[in-house]
């Protein structure tokens, strides 16, 4: 399985993977040090999100659990995930409260069709609950 915690910057990503139980995990801001990707532009984005759905595909038809903690900030990119694995849970997650990283966000976002994702607005949630609505979701 591969699971997706996607979202603006500062929405909780990378605290609720970090809990997940999974084999393997990739956060956005480590893939882009290790490739040494420094273009935010949409297709720079792009490029980097679909080398994370490369490497989470290879790891999950290895029998490995996938957690990918990035943006996700564009359908191209999401579908492109969704093209190689029919195993993929999107977990998407909002706030509405500032958090001190908004100059951080994608401006170009899109928002993606709910019926086919949890959402999780974490700003009224403890940690444990939003896991404990993620576990019911995978599960």
């Amino acid at each position: 399985m591969i699971i997706v915690i996607f979202g603006q910057p500062h929405s909780g990503k990378t605290t609720l993977a970090n809990l997940i139980d999974a084999d393997f995990y990739i956060d956005g801001d480590h893939l882009r040090r290790l490739f040494q990707n420094k273009d935010y532009s949409k297709q720079g984005r792009i490029s980097n999100l679909n080398r994370a759905s490369d490497i989470a595909t290879y790891l999950h038809y290895n029998g490995n659990k996938v957690v990918l903690s990035l943006v996700y900030p564009y359908k191209e990119a999401r579908d492109y995930l969704n093209s190689l694995s029919t195993n993929v849970k999107w977990i998407y997650l909002t706030y509405t409260e500032p958090r001190g990283r908004e100059e951080f966000h994608v401006s170009d976002f899109e928002e993606p069709e709910l019926e086919s994702f949890l959402q999780i607005n974490t700003d009224n949630l403890t940690i444990e609950e939003c896991i404990n609505q993620i576990k019911l979701y995978v599960e």
